[in-house]
């Protein structure tokens, strides 16, 4: 039952405010990663995910860039590649420190300087821990053997990575053909294979829109948008995401059987077309969009209806604000990730709570992980909040005085 504090209208504005916004703030940016990396495999013949599988040594500080990119998508490209067994467990821990989510384009936008030091500190710390994983083996079946002493096993899917890291994927039976699964429970004929292609085209043009309506919107200083239908730059972040978001979910839900991309989460290591790049980075995106709105909605809702201020929860004393700013980054997704870059835009927290919350944060890219392997996305997450507390607590003790960009809102 909706509560008496939310009211309907209340509930249906959420609804339709994380609809709109997820796809703009975040699928739009997500969308073009996927696409550049995709195409990237696809012009050079899939030779990028063979160096990484003949390069383990080097995998932490690969997955570490991926995820130092503004916004979600290099980080996502990273979890197939763990899922197929491409990448170490240590080298998803390190992509998951490193990324900066879309709370970085709100700190590079108000306090650059901030987003460097910051962002700086969450690569070094993050590829460093992941060494770290490798080397002692800290993988997902580690973790297993723990949990048999003092519970029921869970299930191990018994195959590695091509890294020293202890234990791979868990999921079961996990096929590693990257072909595997395209064109499969598919039918690639008939109408609604013609429609879901139509779809797909469009799905491209409206996620340009949102694309240049999330610039806009950076650029302005990420304020509140209204909802309008108009020839503003308001109407185009209101269609753009709204029509966006459907689209989405109808290819997601419905479309994937039709044009002959049966699951998602899989990275290929070439394309047969440009086309089938464009396809295949449109439905992995779907899938994400997914995702990405269901923890908007989870989030908007338990701010409302448990009255949780995030800016009371963060600004604590002392020590303690960057250990609740690691602690905020164990939410997945962007949403109070973002309102915590905000808010220390306006001053409102230390630099080392930033610190410790730009580590620990895992932004969108655990939702393909979460979508797969709940297990291993469990793990890392709870991973990358121990060097978010550690190098929080350092800054705070032996930087205290660090504060970029303060007040500049």
């Amino acid at each position: 039952m909706i509560s008496l504090q939310l009211g309907l209208q209340g509930a249906i504005d959420i609804f339709l405010g994380s609809v709109r916004d997820g796809f703009v703030q975040v699928s739009a940016f997500v969308a073009i990663t996927v696409l550049l990396f995709g195409y990237l495999q696809y012009r050079t013949g899939g030779r990028i995910v063979a160096f990484l599988e003949a390069n383990e040594r080097l995998q932490p500080i690969a997955g570490g860039l991926l995820g130092l990119t503004p916004g979600c998508g290099g980080a996502i490209i990273a979890m197939p590649l763990y899922i197929r067994g491409t990448i170490s467990f240590g080298t998803v821990v390190a992509t998951l420190g490193a990324t900066a989510g879309d709370s970085a384009f709100v700190i590079l936008a108000l306090a650059p300087e901030a987003a460097l030091y910051a962002y700086a500190l969450a690569f070094v710390s993050a590829v460093l821990f992941g060494y770290a994983i490798d080397w002692w083996g800290l993988g997902v079946g580690r973790v297993d053997r723990a949990i048999e002493q003092i519970s029921r096993p869970m299930t191990d899917g018994g195959f590695a990575t091509a890294s020293v890291a202890d234990g791979g994927p868990s999921v079961a039976g996990f096929e590693m053909d990257d072909h595997a699964d395209h064109d499969h429970g598919t039918d690639s004929s008939g109408v609604l294979s013609t429609f879901t292609h139509g779809v797909h085209v469009l799905w491209w043009v409206v996620a340009i829109a949102g694309l240049i309506a999330g610039v806009m919107y950076l650029a302005r200083g990420a304020p509140e948008v209204p909802f309008e239908f108009a020839p503003s730059f308001f109407g185009l972040f209101t269609v753009a995401g709204l029509t966006g978001t459907t689209l989405s979910f109808y290819l997601h839900f419905f479309g994937r059987r039709f044009i002959g991309e049966g699951e998602a989460g899989r990275v290929r290591e070439s394309y047969a077309s440009a086309y089938d790049t464009f396809q295949h980075a449109a439905m992995e995106t779907s899938m994400v969009t997914v995702w990405v709105i269901g923890a908007y909605l989870v989030y908007e809702y338990g701010i409302v209806l448990l009255s949780v201020d995030i800016g009371a929860l963060t600004a604590a004393a002392g020590v303690l604000a960057p250990i609740a700013g690691a602690a905020l980054g164990l939410i997945p997704g962007c949403a109070p990730q973002i309102v915590f870059a905000g808010l220390y835009a306006e001053g409102a927290i230390p630099f080392s709570a930033l610190v410790g919350n730009a580590i620990s944060q895992d932004g969108d890219a655990l939702f393909p992980l979460m979508a797969i392997d709940m297990k291993a996305a469990i793990i890392a997450t709870i991973y990358t909040t121990i060097p978010a507390v550690i190098v929080g607590v350092l800054v705070y003790y032996f930087w205290p005085f660090a504060q970029f960009g303060f007040g500049v809102i």
